[in-house]
């Protein structure tokens, strides 16, 4: 089940060979951090690339949640990767590629056997035309599995589509994640947005996101961290509201009613459970800054 209460605005794709990177990201704002052993790691710099994830994580990133992205256990790598990290202080496996539930489970024996020293969760990179076909399927896998990872570029190639501002081409997809996520109370991040010179249009993707129901953004610079964190964090005027609905409704109840009505809206218990939620993740986000 997902942990609501753990702020995942932005999520940072960092590379597992850069060791310069891996030092910066014990600075930056960025809720969590998924160290990359995958796609961002020439092939002969796998094994260097866990070393470096591997010191980086015993010195530790404060607040921040650190993922490693292993590769896929179907590669010559997967299998060592996994071994390496069982037993280190990362807080989840990020597994690529996931079309069904048996990697999950897969994944999910392999690590018993390894007998982690403290519990692993496990998130899921949903990248491909079959994985979303398949997300009521991968969703129920495991109660280890905690988090889906939109793997938009991935997926829009496999489409033949082609990148649209407005996101035209994977909108199905990413509304079917945001339901099968919900659905099963997993987190749900959205996908990365490519340019990194554009801020109005990363801007308006983040809104897009938040709007649509995803708990942050997987980002892949540290420019990026500041609007991820901005829209999909609660606003002043959204935790103003989420009080003044509790307080409204509160004092409804103790009068015997069983509604409340504030500024013209009507205010249930669905509406309280939202606005606590609210609430929950302000206080959350407000504890990586004390």
């Amino acid at each position: 089940m997902m942990n609501s209460s753990r702020p995942r605005r932005s999520v940072l794709y960092m590379p597992g060979a850069n060791t310069r990177a891996l030092e910066k990201a014990k600075s930056l704002a960025a809720d969590s951090l998924i160290l990359d052993l995958e796609d961002a790691v020439a092939p002969d710099a796998k094994a260097a690339a866990r070393n470096n994830i591997h010191a980086a994580l015993e010195s530790g990133f404060g607040y921040r949640e650190a993922v490693v992205r292993i590769n896929g256990l179907n590669t010559q790598w997967g299998i060592d990767d996994l071994k390496f990290f069982a037993h280190s202080k990362a807080d989840a496996i990020l597994l690529p590629k996931v079309e069904s539930a048996a990697q999950i489970q897969e994944l999910v024996n392999l690590l018993k056997q390894m007998n982690p020293s403290h519990k692993l969760t496990i998130w899921a990179m949903i990248e491909t035309p079959m994985a979303i076909l398949k997300l009521p399927e991968i969703c129920s896998a495991h109660p280890l599995l905690e988090t889906l990872v939109l793997g938009t570029s991935d997926l829009v190639k496999d489409l033949h589509a082609r990148h649209t501002p407005g996101r035209v081409e994977s909108l199905t997809a990413l509304s079917l994640a945001v339901l099968a996520a919900r659905a099963h109370q997993l987190c749900v991040l959205d996908g990365v947005h490519l340019s990194l010179d554009d801020e109005s249009d990363l801007i308006a993707s983040c809104i897009q996101g938040r709007d649509m129901g995803f708990d942050g953004k997987t980002l892949i610079h540290p420019n990026q961290i500041k609007a991820a964190n901005e829209h999909f964090g609660p606003s002043p005027l959204e935790i103003d509201e989420a009080k003044q609905r509790i307080a409204a409704y509160e004092a409804a109840i103790s009068s015997g009613a069983g509604i409340a009505v504030l500024n013209g809206k009507l205010i249930e218990e669905l509406h309280i459970q939202d606005a606590k939620r609210i609430l929950t993740l302000a206080e959350a986000i407000d504890s990586f800054n004390r």
